[in-house]
């Protein structure tokens, strides 16, 4: 998928329309994501704050669709799981960056070749305009081959 229209349609699609989140970058092979959250009337709780589903929902879908785009179509990838651990108040701008690097995808590609399927983690953690650590979320990913004989997830 193009980067242009992938990044037009993050930023339009619904849930993340109506949170208040923005893709703010993303590289042309899809190993560097960036995304922001400004603090609005619809996404504060009660105390002023970040609502923590909107913080959580900023960072759900990328390293699954990053690892979808570099991967290719032979692998199966699902969101397995998810914490979010919240470390300070979220007030003003957030943002998140993801990265992977070359190396990393080919170590994935090996291990689920070897192994059929995976589970690894992700960490990606969520900072205020002071690089304050508002949250920090752990994924993990599902991986493996299509043509593996399918294991119970």
């Amino acid at each position: 998928m193009k980067k242009s229209f992938l990044l037009r349609l993050m930023n339009f699609w619904p849930p993340y329309l109506g949170a208040g989140v923005r893709v703010k970058n993303m590289s042309k092979d899809m190993t560097h994501i960036e995304v922001e959250m400004k603090l609005r009337f619809w996404n504060k709780n009660y105390v002023n704050t970040h609502f923590g589903g909107s913080l959580y929902s900023m960072v759900d879908p990328f390293y699954m669709l990053m690892l979808m785009e570099n991967l290719g179509r032979e692998y199966i990838v699902w969101d397995k799981a998810a914490t979010i651990r919240f470390e300070n108040p979220g007030r003003g701008r957030v943002h998140a960056i993801f990265d992977l690097n070359q190396e990393q995808i080919q170590k994935l590609r090996h291990e689920v070749d070897i192994a059929g399927k995976i589970e690894p983690h992700f960490n990606v953690e969520i900072l205020d305009d002071n690089n304050v650590l508002i949250a920090v979320v752990d994924k993990t990913i599902y991986i493996r081959r299509k043509d593996a004989v399918k294991p119970s997830l």
